[in-house]
């Protein structure tokens, strides 16, 4: 009911229905009234149109609630509105976490979860969320299941890359459970039924592979990650390391910080990144003065991805090192977790886009390597047959290149 003084000075009057929102919403209403008398409340005009769309939803719920054939669980029929409207935005990086689930994602980015132990991406040309690893001797490792497999279901429902997240949310879980997945494997669908347990994940490996060439393979970035890189530097300083190969070959990202911590142990001072929002707000992070000071190579590839790509392109900006490989997997957005909210859940948003320090957007484009090199059909081929095994350096041309350039820096 509009009241003719309210619509004067462009209000309305509405009557809230308590049900409504005490049952189905979390309506922080003293956000939103302007004057209230007796069970009318004065509303600004845009709060009103938005109330009168909530007010189909809850017509719907109304209905299932009432004719439905079975009893209805109101808390998931609000779970599922809320996915139905982070799904809307056609994101596969925005997503609703449940309390159990942020619990896991935020022990996840500690350096361990509960879960079957694969390390996944979404492969662009057939949209499929594809294998990078099984980590070693997880449930996924001992079920037999290894790089390159296509997971297209979960339990029962089919997924691909645009439901990545929903994919790895519900192979996640308590330790002991089970969950079920269908891989595809060339041609063959293979059901597996994994036990879910605690999977500490590896984030990097290092060792010399020349005489004084260093080489650390980085699998990602989370909260631990730039304790052990920091790590992995001083070992291969005491071990006489004069160059540097920095593997970021499917490497799919990670946490922003973690990444920039890592860049500033091999930028000069300066700008590492910047993020811009859709009101165009700039969020900057830079580097201090020291730096690792010894020649630098840095290999990548099409799964190169996210914080990869900003650590590459910084890199590349400053030109204090040489990007070996393919074109990176282009994934140049900024998610935000917002929450915990009121019940524990939360929510993974895209906020923004990255931008190097020169103001290349990476979104789409990736990062073009310096200097572009395949990897042959004979590392195809031994990574065929032995798809849990690392590829030898005699196979992997990208490896060979980058040992080579390092040669070259140091004579």
């Amino acid at each position: 009911m509009i009241s003719k003084r309210a619509a004067a000075f462009g209000a309305v009057i509405i009557i809230l229905v308590t049900a409504f929102f005490s049952s189905f919403l979390t309506f922080e209403v003293g956000k939103y009234l302007d004057i209230q008398s007796g069970d009318r409340f004065i509303v600004k005009r845009e709060v009103y149109e938005l109330l009168k769309k909530y007010e189909l939803l809850e017509q719907i719920r109304q209905v299932i609630e009432r004719d439905y054939i079975e009893e209805i669980d109101l808390d998931e029929q609000l779970i599922g509105a809320i996915r139905g409207m982070t799904d809307a935005l056609d994101d596969p990086y925005t997503s609703y976490f449940t309390p159990e689930e942020y619990k896991e994602f935020i022990t996840q980015t500690q350096g361990s979860y509960a879960g079957i132990g694969l390390w996944v991406n979404v492969d662009e040309e057939d949209n499929r969320i594809y294998v990078i690893k099984a980590f070693k001797d997880s449930p996924a490792d001992k079920a037999g299941i290894h790089q390159g497999d296509k997971i297209v279901k979960v339990e029962d429902t089919d997924v691909d890359g645009s439901k990545l997240e929903m994919a790895v949310n519900m192979m996640r879980g308590e330790p002991g459970t089970t969950v079920n997945i269908t891989i595809l494997r060339g041609e063959e669908l293979i059901n597996v039924t994994l036990e879910r347990a605690i999977i500490e994940i590896p984030d990097l490996e290092y060792r010399m592979i020349e005489q004084d060439i260093g080489y650390i393979w980085l699998y990602q970035f989370n909260e631990k990650s730039p304790k052990h890189f920091k790590e992995a530097i001083d070992d291969l300083n005491s071990q006489g390391m004069k160059a540097l190969i920095l593997d970021l070959r499917g490497n799919p990202g990670g946490l922003l910080d973690a990444c920039t911590e890592i860049a500033d142990m091999l930028l000069p001072e300066g700008l590492i990144v910047y993020s811009e929002n859709r009101h165009k707000k700039r969020e900057e992070y830079y580097s201090k003065k020291e730096q690792l000071g010894v020649p630098l190579a840095v290999l990548v590839n099409e799964h190169s991805a996210s914080a990869s790509e900003v650590l590459s392109g910084a890199i590349q900006d400053y030109g204090v090192g040489t990007i070996i490989g393919k074109t990176t997997y282009g994934k140049g957005l900024v998610q935000g977790l917002r929450g915990p909210f009121s019940d524990g859940s939360a929510l993974k948003i895209t906020i923004s886009k990255y931008y190097t320090p020169k103001g290349r957007d990476i979104h789409g484009k990736g990062i073009v390597p310096d200097i572009e090199v395949d990897i042959s059909q004979e590392a195809i081929d031994y990574m065929t047959e032995n798809p849990n095994d690392d590829l030898p350096i005699e196979f992997d041309d990208q490896l060979l290149k980058a040992i080579e350039v390092m040669k070259e820096k140091l004579q």
